[in-house]
């Protein structure tokens, strides 16, 4: 189930034919996600509900191909590895993970296994993945390293154009949006063929915000249903921690504010320079605000643009590239607008489509993460002068 599917449509513009970052011409996601156990936390053992999710940014070898890039942080409390690179070179080089907080190390070491696998023996090849983190303490057990390399692995031979599983899938399967069960989202949008034709697409890992802040497309849908009728998992995770620590045992993640992260992945076939990858990832932030969040002091909120228009970039570790320079195209600052547009309604939309796939799920010591009733969502868009669209 997907937003529009519920007769939502947000925004004016005119999404791909799947509505998913795989619109954008060979980018492909995959998952692995671990469910195991239930009952009270047992560091170790579990309950396990965490994942990998992987995508690959084109139809070239990611490992040698690099292509234009960009990043925005909009608040730093979270991990998006391989940044500095991007920021110092401009260029993307490799598949992109996303994964629960603790594992960031075994999923970065399993990408450098695949791109050292892929690359020829003695050519000095080197990488620094780009491994993004979300905490999923509240419903998995974050502390026993449960992600271990076969299922890095597992996703990238999963990886497919097409349809993108959404929800409590792979690296958002213990999830948390909103006080909702939130994951994995995904949209596109394609530009008018006058002012390019390009197609914009986003993928989030959805883990953040508070419940009276959601919104879509501008209706309050936080406020009206509050958690006195929908039950928040956050609150039940700080009950049982504070129990477990009045027993002398150890618990996760202490209550406080805003808590949890967000990682954005903006793809788009327009050919983008790395300043403008930046100028893209920064407007994800608009889409976010939109749908809500507020990118509190204990959140991470990071932003990821690569662009596949211009193609044949050098590797950096190419021992056998001769050129000294290489022609790329650009697109013009006056045709920039509607690739912010569609990136700011993307966004929203991918976060909204996670919310609304998500399923209830019952995590360690039976904390319950509910799923954003639809009914509820429908009445609240009806009665703000939002009813569902006809199908």
């Amino acid at each position: 189930m997907r937003t529009r599917d519920l007769g939502i449509v947000i925004g004016r513009g005119r999404p791909g034919p799947h509505n998913a970052i795989t619109d954008v011409p060979g980018v492909r996601v995959g998952h692995t996600t671990l469910i195991a156990g239930e009952g009270p936390l047992i560091t170790g053992d579990g309950p396990v509900r965490t994942g990998v999710t992987v995508v690959v940014p084109h139809d070239g070898d990611p490992w040698s191909e690099p292509v234009f890039a960009g990043a925005h942080r909009l608040n730093g409390n979270g991990e998006l590895t391989g940044l500095e690179w991007i920021r110092e070179s401009g260029q993307l080089g490799g598949v992109i993970a996303l994964t629960n907080t603790h594992s960031v190390g075994v999923v970065h070491d399993a990408l450098i296994a695949e791109a050292v696998a892929a690359a020829p023996e003695g050519t000095g090849f080197w990488s620094l993945p780009v491994v993004g983190e979300t905490y999923d303490g509240s419903l998995n057990d974050v502390n026993g390293f449960h992600v271990r390399p076969e299922h890095v692995r597992a996703a990238i031979a999963s990886a497919a154009a097409g349809p993108v599983a959404e929800g409590g899938v792979g690296g958002g399967t213990g999830m948390v949006c909103h006080e909702f069960k939130g994951g994995i989202g995904t949209a596109s949008r394609v530009i008018e063929a006058a002012m390019g034709g390009w197609t914009v697409g986003v993928l989030v890992q959805a883990n953040y915000g508070r419940r009276e802040w959601l919104r879509v497309d501008g209706v309050p849908v936080g406020e009206a249903i509050p958690k006195g009728d929908v039950p928040s998992p956050h609150d039940e995770a700080d009950a049982a921690d504070a129990a477990r620590r009045e027993h002398g045992g150890s618990a996760a993640l202490a209550g406080r504010g805003e808590r949890g992260s967000i990682i954005i992945l903006v793809a788009t076939d327009a050919p983008l320079l790395p300043h403008q990858c930046e100028r893209i990832a920064q407007r994800a932030g608009l889409g976010l605000a939109r749908a809500g969040g507020t990118a509190g002091n204990y959140s991470g909120d990071l932003f990821l643009t690569w662009a596949t228009g211009d193609r044949g970039l050098p590797s950096p570790s190419a021992t056998d590239e001769t050129r000294v320079t290489v022609d790329v195209r650009m697109v013009a600052d006056r045709a920039m607008d509607p690739l912010f547009d569609a990136t700011i309604e993307a966004t929203e939309e991918s976060i909204v489509n996670a919310l609304v796939a998500a399923e209830t799920m019952v995590g360690r010591d039976g904390v319950t993460a509910h799923a954003l009733p639809h009914d509820r969502l429908l009445e609240t868009m009806a009665r703000f002068g939002r009813p569902a669209s006809p199908s």
